[in-house]
């Protein structure tokens, strides 16, 4: 049973890599493999009684970590249909391209915090594309964005999907992976940020031709405040409502959601329906990214599969006594989220580790936070955030590993050496 549930985990996981060679989705390949990991499990356990107390229990956790998605990402719909974010980008502005560089930089990395990495990657290449005229500066300015995005989600429970997973789990608090972590990620961007804004010199900044202002269903100045401030501050405050009610953050997030669903709906009741459908938060679910929520559901179930047969825990223990060191097993599990998804690298991880060895806020989840948070920038398809830039800006894999990929693995290089040096020092 082993070496058939590997086989066809391997199977389900290099399809995910060739997604776009084999023109098969994803989610396609992950629905597929936790379906027939399953199916092979259960037939082969032979006692229905615990695989389907398994599956509840996999059901779960995994519940948790989507509905927290689905709610976060309609948050920041309603926020963007709102025109929300135009009141923090407006305030970027300057006439030389290496300030502009370090704005960007120090913009992104914060926002991305607040909202995750693939959002802000975003919002913010869309900027780009209404202050930079020249398209080699945009994509200068793109890859530094995709480092900047992935380095502000790494120190953060709700900035990045795979934080957000570990934090979910139990893994990681609020507190200590933001002081354990946040010293990490500024140096996984200064390094790359500041070389990157040295090469632009003193370029002066060719802006594009001024574009018409948006048609006449454009928000208010107030009604874009409103909802960017009361959606910021629901994502925000979710971590204050886990730590104050012990409850799972899923229903922190659903209940801001809900807060936000009502004041969104008062403040339109006096619209009419065409000039207010566009800003429902009916709307904004229509609008979220159900394939990618559909591939977390498929991964997770499908690695929990691994989990429940004790083959990850076969694999952790081969680990430590092939490797041996814990902080050379992380980097090189950041490395490999270079070139293949870090979410079922997290939560592959997340089953070989047990709780009980390494309990929450532990040199190990701390250091797999950061390491699979940013080691995705080193390659373009390493992450959600560099995905998304690349169909944004039609981005070339070949450019990125030659412009790119350097400064991201110096990030990531120098912010391990901070961390590894910082938890030695304070341990």
């Amino acid at each position: 049973m082993t070496v058939i549930l590997s086989l066809l985990f391997v199977l389900a996981y290099v399809a995910i890599a060739l997604e776009h060679p084999l023109k098969v989705n994803k989610s396609a390949s992950a629905l597929l493999g936790a379906g027939l990991l399953w199916t092979v499990y259960a037939l082969a356990a032979g006692d229905t009684a615990r695989v389907n107390a398994e599956l509840g229990e996999s059901l779960m956790g995994t519940a948790q970590i989507v509905f927290f998605l689905i709610a976060a990402m309609a948050i920041v719909e309603v926020v963007d249909a709102h025109d929300g974010f135009e009141v923090l980008t407006a305030m970027i502005k300057t006439q030389r391209l290496s300030t502009l560089m370090w704005l960007v930089g120090f913009f992104t990395f914060f926002l991305s915090a607040i909202l995750d990495n693939l959002t802000t990657t975003i919002v913010m290449v869309s900027l780009m594309k209404r202050l930079l005229a020249e398209r080699e500066d945009r994509l200068s300015f793109a890859g530094v964005i995709v480092i900047a995005a992935n380095a502000g989600g790494a120190w953060t429970p709700i900035g990045d999907v795979t934080t957000t997973m570990l934090w979910i789990g139990g893994q990681i608090t609020t507190m200590a992976i933001i002081q354990g972590v946040f010293l990490a990620s500024i140096v996984n961007l200064l390094v790359p940020l500041a070389i990157a804004a040295w090469i632009m010199g003193d370029r002066p900044v060719v802006a594009p031709p001024r574009l018409a202002e948006k048609d006449t269903l454009a928000t208010t100045p107030w009604e874009r405040s409103v909802v960017l401030v009361l959606g910021l501050s629901v994502l925000v405050l979710v971590p204050v409502f886990k730590s104050t009610t012990h409850l799972p953050p899923f229903l922190g997030i659903l209940l801001g959601l809900g807060v936000l669903w009502a004041v969104a709906d008062l403040m339109h009741r006096r619209k009419e329906d065409s000039q207010k459908q566009h800003l429902t938060l009916v709307s904004a679910l229509a609008r979220i990214d159900m394939g990618s929520i559909v591939f977390f559901i498929g991964i997770l179930l499908a690695v929990s599969v691994l989990e429940h047969s004790h083959i990850l825990g076969a694999l952790a223990h081969w680990l430590d006594e092939t490797v041996g060191r814990l902080d050379l097993i992380v980097m090189v599990i950041g490395l490999a989220s270079a070139v293949v998804d870090n979410v079922p690298l997290v939560a592959a991880s997340m089953g070989m580790y047990d709780l009980a060895q390494y309990p929450p806020d532990s040199f190990l989840w701390e250091f797999m936070a950061y390491c699979a948070g940013t080691g995705g920038s080193i390659l373009i398809i390493g992450s959600a955030a560099g995905v998304a830039a690349m169909g944004l800006e039609r981005i070339d894999f070949v450019w990125y590993l030659r412009k790119v990929s350097a400064l991201a693995l110096a990030g990531y290089l120098a912010g391990a050496m901070v961390y590894l040096a910082q938890y030695h020092l304070t341990a």
